[in-house]
Formats: structure tokens, C-alpha cells, sequence
């Protein structure tokens, strides 16, 4: 009987530490660790994706680099690092789910059912789904698909728009699931598939990134709506407000402006009307 009583002490004692580990907050594990550990993609140019040092940049790259930045002066420890940690469009969300990244950046398309696995910051980007080709392919949108095939990331939503869009069309084409866009790009190069379907701004950044002799036709059709935003650990209140509260000064401050203007002025000098009015909307005082 000593030994039964002696266990459940000893059960009393260790539960507190339990409930305590389940229940830490991201930046209480970022407090313990001294490390934030971002999840990025590493070939969504220009979102996210890997320059010619291998070093993690982008658009929403330089996005969650000022989280971080706020993140240390939260914690008031600028010691804090920054250690990015690359993940694929499968694994994502799960990585969130299982504290093994921080925040994830990159192209991510903020959705309800997404919403059941991570939460989500404001949005960061808003953007649709098209088509690139090999210039003279006269592929300029999904009537052009018939008897085509064309080739499209696994696990995006894009996947799921390119189906729905090709049925409601009666197009007849093949799908290809690849598992990244640069493998998309290779396919679509080497003639294996007639097309890769993306987010149309990953679908430019591909092209102006390509190291080949290739010209590429991208179609202005889009058939997608497609709202970016920086995923979080669900029920994580304190760590989204740090990110929320980021990228609404960025916004208010007009700063997000010449953050686009870094990463996508060589091929728009304005910035589109849809997303001028979303950075307006996410302006929200402090």
C-alpha cells in the first residue's frame, strides 16, 4: 500500500510540470531555448526561396525577420536567434502543430480548414492561381488545357482550384502532382507536362529567377482567389499579437510598400489595387 501511495505522490508532483510543458506558449519556448525557429519554403521565389548563397529570402521571408526583431525586443534579448528551418508543402502545417517551427513563411493560402490545424496572421499578400508555359505554347488559361497536361504542387489549394476550375469548364486535361514548384518548373521545361499551375506572383518569381535559356508565358487569366498569411501555433494569442502587431505598424507606416517594391518592382512598378487596399485594411492602430 506504501508503494501505491508513494506513486501517487509522486504523480501529484509531476503533473503541475506536465500541464506547465503542455501549456507553454511560443514565446515561452522561445524564452527557454534562445533560439525562433522559422519554417520557409525553399523554392516559392520571390515569397520564399533560397538565394545564390543558399541563404532563406523573400517577400515574406523579410516579413517574419521583423517578427523575430520584435519578438527579441519583447523578450528583451537580442541574443535570441534566428534559425530557419526549410519545410515542404506536406509537412507544414503539421510542423506548426508540433512546435517544430515558430511561424511558417512563405506562399501560404489562409483557409477555414486550415484554420483547424494553425492559426493565422492578418493577411500578408493576396494573389490567384495561373498557368506558365513555354512561350508559343498559346497556353493562356484553362480553356487552353484540353488534352494538356499540367503539373501542380501536392498539398496546396491550388490543386484543389485546378480541378474545380477545369471541371467547370468540361476541360478534359491531366493533372500531375509534383512535390515542389521547382520540380513543377523542371517537368514543365523538359516537356513532361504542357504546364505548371502555381500562385500567379510564384509563377513570375519562377520565371525571373529561371537560370536557363527559356522564355516563359505566363496566362493573366487567374481562377483562383488566393489570401496569404503567416501561420501560427493554434490558441496562441500572445505570439499572434506580436505578429499581428508587426505587420500592422508595417502597414501603417507605409513600410510593406517598399518591402514590395524590393521584391516585385522589376515587373510591377505599381502596386496592385487589391493589395494596396489590404495593406489599408490591416493599417489597425496600436
Amino acid at each position: 500500500m506504501k508503494y501505491v501511495t508513494a506513486f501517487l505522490v509522486l504523480l501529484c508532483m509531476l503533473a503541475p510540470q506536465l500541464s506547465a510543458a503542455e501549456s507553454s506558449t511560443t514565446l515561452e519556448k522561445i524564452k527557454q531555448s534562445g533560439t525562433m525557429r522559422i519554417g520557409f519554403r525553399e523554392n516559392e521565389p520571390p515569397m520564399s526561396f533560397l538565394d545564390e548563397n543558399n541563404k532563406p529570402t523573400g517577400y515574406s521571408i523579410d516579413l517574419c525577420t521583423r517578427i523575430a526583431n520584435e519578438v527579441k525586443k519583447t523578450l528583451d534579448n537580442q541574443d535570441i536567434k534566428i534559425e530557419f528551418v526549410p519545410v515542404t508543402a506536406a509537412e507544414r502545417f503539421d510542423a506548426i502543430a508540433k512546435g517544430k517551427i515558430d511561424i511558417l513563411c512563405g506562399s501560404t493560402t489562409k483557409t477555414l480548414s486550415r484554420a483547424e490545424l494553425v492559426d493565422f496572421t492578418q493577411l500578408t499578400f493576396v494573389t490567384g492561381a495561373s498557368l506558365l508555359s513555354l512561350d508559343g505554347s498559346g497556353i493562356d488559361g484553362i480553356s487552353a488545357l484540353q488534352d494538356k497536361k499540367v503539373a501542380v504542387v501536392k498539398g496546396t489549394t491550388t490543386i484543389d482550384q485546378l480541378n474545380r476550375a477545369l471541371k467547370d469548364a468540361f476541360i478534359d486535361a491531366t493533372v500531375v502532382p509534383v512535390d515542389s514548384a521547382a520540380d513543377g518548373m523542371k517537368a514543365m521545361i523538359a516537356g513532361e507536362v504542357d504546364a505548371f499551375a502555381s500562385d500567379q506572383v510564384v509563377l513570375i518569381g519562377l520565371a525571373l529567377t529561371n537560370k536557363g535559356t527559356e522564355k516563359f508565358s505566363i496566362a493573366e487569366e487567374v481562377f483562383s482567389y488566393e489570401p496569404f498569411a503567416l501561420a501560427v501555433r493554434r490558441n496562441d494569442s500572445v505570439f499572434r499579437l506580436i505578429a499581428d502587431r508587426t505587420l500592422s505598424r508595417l502597414n501603417r507606416t507605409g513600410q510593406i510598400s517598399r518591402i514590395y517594391g524590393k521584391w516585385f518592382g522589376k515587373f510591377s512598378s505599381k502596386v496592385p489595387i487589391m493589395l494596396e487596399a489590404m495593406f489599408a485594411l490591416n493599417a489597425t492602430p496600436e
